[in-house]
């Protein structure tokens, strides 16, 4: 379907005035030839290639933002999954390899490299042991690595080892990185169902079956949906539901210009557009205020899920009315600390972390950018864990955690990190106990719906 101009036109105008831009472009990069014996010569080998094919990912994508006026927030990479092709290296090369992705990303200009991952849904290979125990240190003596570790699926089940190792590691990160409000765990995101094309970091990483390199795009969009809802008054939901897929069928049209046009620039091949409602802390760009736009008091409030079911299911029936490339977690993210409309129901008693969790039944992602006691046990956040891959295993569907345990916070405290990461209100944790059913370990087998041949 070919792009045009009035349409660009109207893209254009929602920037200038509903808080519309392109959330990420992401260039992915495959490590998978970087392998070396020699610690020395794979760090090398990695420093190059990103600069091979990174040195000018930034200027071409301001490139394509002063061609058609239309804001890219973040330009990132995401490389992959670490332990994959270095599985014969031990923890302190882990930490070596981070420090060479983070001098790598300084080079290039970007604030984010994302693919510092693992995937141990049915268990540990001895490197990807030694990886994970790398993490803290890892992300603690780097600025711009994110990690992200896959512990369960709807084909493997869920790895409850895995889930208690990371327990301990977010616990262990909190503290190396607590002059800083535990800044570390907002790097680090703990999956079920990743998918191998997802632009958006923390929880980026370039897939095995993915190119040697490709461009994928996230949008974002959550002001020009909420004047869209506003804008249909008091429309019944069916005439709502078509306000909603039309106004996020012209924002996914304008992502994969933007993409298309940022890997036409790198003569790389173009991949996805992620067409997830992404929210910022800026008033009018947040996922809670389309909520209460569409009619609930506020989040948290019963018919907070439905309202979301429904966003939902609209964002991705316009995405696919308006790509053939559509993927990544495609849906509409509810990170607490980057939406101030969830910071004010949280702030107000209104929004819970059981009840978010129901939100995730029916959203993009899960539990994400939540603050909770520094003093909540590791097997808690397992429990919480364990909770989300649930959802994720027996729904088909990618749920994950990024919760952040704020050393020496209490609930109701704030921690400030400011940018796209905002300010997190600490939220209470229920104090009974998950520990003799997290600790069991071993794995939670794969529900029969995994059973698809």
């Amino acid at each position: 379907m070919p792009y045009q101009f009035d349409e660009i036109l109207e893209t254009i105008r929602m920037t200038e005035t509903e808080n519309f831009d392109i959330r990420t472009v992401t260039l992915g990069i495959s490590l998978r030839d970087c392998f070396d014996r020699n610690i020395e010569v794979a760090k090398q080998k990695i420093f190059d290639k990103i600069i091979k094919y990174g040195r000018n990912h930034v200027r071409y994508a301001k490139e394509i933002e002063s061609q058609y006026g239309i804001s890219i927030a973040n330009k990132r990479v995401a490389v992959t999954p670490i332990s994959i092709p270095f599985d014969a290296f031990h923890r302190d090369d882990f930490v070596e390899i981070a420090k060479t992705l983070d001098r790598a990303a300084e080079e290039i200009g970007i604030d984010f490299i994302a693919g510092f991952s693992a995937l141990v849904q049915k268990g540990f290979t001895n490197g990807e042991l030694e990886f994970v125990n790398s993490i803290p240190y890892a992300l603690s003596e780097t600025k711009r690595v994110c990690s992200s570790v896959n512990v369960a699926s709807t084909k493997a089940g869920i790895n409850m080892d895995a889930i208690n190792l990371m327990s301990e590691v977010i616990k262990s990160l909190a503290k190396k990185t607590k002059d800083n409000g535990s800044i570390g765990c907002a790097k680090l995101v703990t999956y079920c169902n990743v998918p191998e094309d997802n632009p958006f970091v923390a929880g980026a990483f370039h897939g095995i079956s993915e190119p040697e390199v490709v461009i994928n795009v996230g949008i974002s969009g959550p002001g020009v949906v909420l004047d869209a809802v506003k804008e249909a008054g008091r429309s019944d939901l069916n005439t709502l539901a078509e306000a909603i897929k039309k106004t996020v069928f012209k924002i996914t049209r304008a992502g994969e210009l933007v993409g298309r046009s940022v890997a036409n620039k790198h003569k790389i091949p173009f991949g996805i557009v992620d067409i997830s409602l992404a929210p910022t802390p800026a008033i009018g760009d947040s996922i809670a205020d389309i909520l209460k736009a569409m009619g609930v008091e506020d989040v948290g409030a019963p018919g907070t899920t439905a309202a979301l079911a429904m966003l939902n299911d609209c964002v991705k029936k316009a995405g696919l009315m308006a790509s053939s490339s559509v993927g990544g977690l495609s849906g509409a993210f509810i990170p607490v600390s980057e939406d101030a409309g969830m910071i004010s129901a949280v702030q107000k008693g209104n929004l819970s972390i059981e009840k978010l969790e129901a939100m995730t039944c029916v959203c993009s992602v899960g539990l994400d950018m939540i603050a909770v006691p520094g003093d909540t046990p590791a097997t808690t956040l397992a429990g919480i864990i364990s909770d989300e891959c649930a959802i994720g295993v027996i729904n088909d569907k990618a749920t994950a955690v990024r919760i952040i345990p704020v050393h020496g916070k209490k609930v109701g405290e704030m921690v400030e990190y400011g940018g796209l990461l905002g300010s997190a209100p600490i939220m209470e944790v229920r104090k009974i106990s998950s520990a003799n059913f997290v600790l069991r370990g071993g794995r939670i087998p794969a529900p029969t719906r995994s059973l698809t041949n």
